[in-house]
């Protein structure tokens, strides 16, 4: 009887692992494509197999998901390029397994058992290899042992290549060497920086004449942009919340479906350490209390670190048969001897979390808002179709404008356009790619909004009347007048420094700054007085104007960097580990597409779209 029940309780476990492989394996999964369709593509003598190209694509939306925490439809990421990147990467993997079978390179059973075994989703708990489990589990995607293993064996071979190809790549010394001494040199300079305060003698007021002089030899300051005058029909989720109807159960149903946010228990911060009997984790227990060691030693003395002991934050349910050792703890601590599914353990707690609840009142309004946004965005998605086929028909924008949610506006698009809809990227590129006499076309904005546009007519540059723009004429002429006066006073400067007469003696006090790098900045100067001074001589003095005033600079030393101290040791081994890695990486993709060149690489583009046509 008793061995019965164990049968049992073993069985599910083993159901449970299988699960669980099974969802581990999700980034090996296949497509089931149906008909003849087999490949999607060779190189050389290599064909690329639908499934692989299609477990690319799905993990390249899974690491984008992951990387920007939203999800994105295949449509959308294809917007990005993702499968034109992927296809690349697919087609270049592809070429280097061909060239690698082309030259005999291949690896051995014992190369791809290895390979296998470390791949976690097929070991058990103790950490053996599961045969059936790993049968299975392929076999549940799509997959058979033999072209698994094949597929392992490709991409190893690949990988031995690769790794040929780019061993003892080393950046030349001389290379490394000469590189650190020109990016490490610094300057010793002195400069004198002259404002509007400086001036010699105050700026006239300026007459009609001269402003009139000014404004003629400066049109393009005084000129409005090219600009667009276009007619647009759009609608977005936040223009039609209005339109939603509040679904009570829909709310409440939300609410429950989420209700591990809104409801959580009191939890504790825990890591936990197994080990092989109670008696050793009593010991360890005892070493910690008598402050022999500490909790931290006790993981490192057992080769472990942080990231293997940590469980993160569990409630009283899921700690199981630990969960009173745990939470007899009132403050943090360490818990145990307690029993687990592996072994008795010790558990630090190093934070206790209070019980939280929020209840369905309290998290109305917010659940109320993600509806009502979910809810419009469904409503502008279902207007799509209809937007399109009405565009496609011959309707105007003021038809469809006339017939659906979406509402019709006029815009003249430049860079200050202060317009809702000129605040989208992708409206203002499809406005400066439009032609007059294109057709609308139904396009989507970044928040669910969608839009359709039409160019009516480009408005070139004009220069603005002088009444209109006559304050900014004035502030123009006052800022040339400036900086001409200036600059004038700091080419008089610079005679009687180079004769000989000291800095100070300049309107403003000189500056000096030591041990300056090429990418320095250096607030108030000019952006190019760094620059400027690299390309100059010890002693040597220059004038630079920028729109607030000018400044005199003095290069007074030039020093070279010292390659012996402990620092520029290390940058010098940094920069050369660097540009060597940067080297390896240009011969790999030099030599793959070489191999992709002289293999010769077809491509089958009805059998991608087949699979592109199974992305949602």
């Amino acid at each position: 009887m008793a061995k019965s029940k164990g049968k049992k309780a073993s069985d599910v476990f083993v159901w449970i692992i299988l699960l669980l492989l099974i969802v581990g394996l999700a980034g090996f999964g296949a497509v089931n494509f149906g008909g003849n369709i087999r490949s999607i593509g060779r190189v050389g003598d290599t064909e690329i197999s639908v499934d692989r190209y299609a477990r690319a694509v799905q993990q390249e939306l899974r690491s984008l998901s992951a990387q920007t925490g939203q999800q994105f439809s295949f449509a959308q990421a294809q917007a990005f390029g993702l499968d034109r990147a992927v296809l690349q990467q697919v087609v270049a993997s592809t070429a280097l397994e061909n060239e690698a079978a082309r030259i005999g390179l291949s690896v051995g059973d014992a190369a791809v058992q290895r390979e296998v075994l470390r791949i976690p989703a097929f070991q058990s708990l103790d950490g053996g290899f599961d045969r059936e489990a790993y049968t299975y589990a392929l076999r549940q995607n799509g997959q058979n042992v033999e072209e698994f293993e094949q597929g392992i064996r490709d991409e190893t071979a690949r990988t031995v290549l690769q790794g040929a190809l780019v061993a003892g790549v080393e950046t030349p010394a001389t290379f490394t060497d000469t590189l650190f001494g020109y990016a490490r040199e610094t300057r010793d300079i002195t400069y004198v920086r002259l404002g509007r305060n400086d001036l010699a003698t105050p700026l006239p007021e300026p007459d009609e004449a001269a402003l009139r002089a000014y404004y003629a030899a400066n049109p393009d300051e005084f000129s409005l942009p090219e600009r667009r005058r276009l007619t647009y029909a759009w609608v977005t989720p936040q223009m039609l919340t209005g339109e939603v109807e509040v679904d009570e159960e829909a709310l409440r149903a939300l609410y429950e479906a989420r209700i591990d946010e809104f409801v959580q228990p009191e939890r504790r911060l825990v890591e936990r350490l197994v080990f092989a009997t109670e008696e050793d984790a009593a010991a360890a227990k005892a070493r910690i209390e008598s402050g022999e060691i500490t909790f931290d030693d006790l993981i490192a003395e057992r080769g472990l670190d942080l990231d293997d002991v940590d469980l993160g934050d569990l409630s009283r349910a899921q700690l199981g048969q630990a969960a009173d050792a745990v939470f007899a703890l009132q403050d943090p601590g360490v818990a145990g001897p307690a029993p687990t599914d592996l072994g008795p353990a010790l558990f630090r707690v190093n934070a206790i979390l209070t019980a939280q609840e929020t209840t369905f009142e309290e998290a109305r309004e917010g659940l109320l808002d993600e509806f009502a946004d979910g809810a419009a965005r469904r409503l502008v998605s279902d207007q799509i179709e209809p937007v399109d086929d009405l565009l496609a028909g011959g309707a105007t924008l003021e038809e469809v404008a006339g017939e659906t949610p979406l509402e019709l506006g006029e815009i003249i698009l430049s860079d200050t356009s202060d317009d809702p809809i000129a605040g989208y990227t992708e409206f203002r590129e499809a406005a400066r790619s439009a032609e007059i006499g294109d057709f609308p076309e139904i396009a989507q904005l970044t928040d669910g909004g969608i839009f359709a546009l039409r160019l009516d007519e480009i408005i070139a540059p004009e220069l603005q009347d002088f009444a209109d723009v006559q304050v900014a004429v004035i502030e123009a002429w006052e800022r040339s007048e400036t900086a001409r006066a200036l600059t004038a006073q700091a080419e008089a400067l610079k005679i009687d420094v180079d004769g000989g007469q000291p800095m100070d003696t300049a309107p403003a006090t000189p500056v000096t700054a030591e041990g300056i790098l090429r990418d320095a900045f250096i607030d108030g100067a000019p952006v190019d007085m760094v620059t400027t001074a690299f390309a100059m001589e010890p002693g040597e003095t220059r004038v630079l104007t920028d729109e607030t005033g000018a400044v005199l600079l003095r290069v007074d030393a030039i020093d070279a960097p010292d390659p012996d101290t402990d620092e520029a040791v290390k940058i010098r081994q940094a920069f050369a580990t660097q540009t060597a890695q940067s080297l390896a990486r240009d011969m790999a993709e030099a030599f793959t597409r070489a191999v992709e060149t002289q293999a010769g690489i077809q491509l089958d583009q009805a059998a991608i779209n087949a699979v592109h046509a199974n992305f949602p």
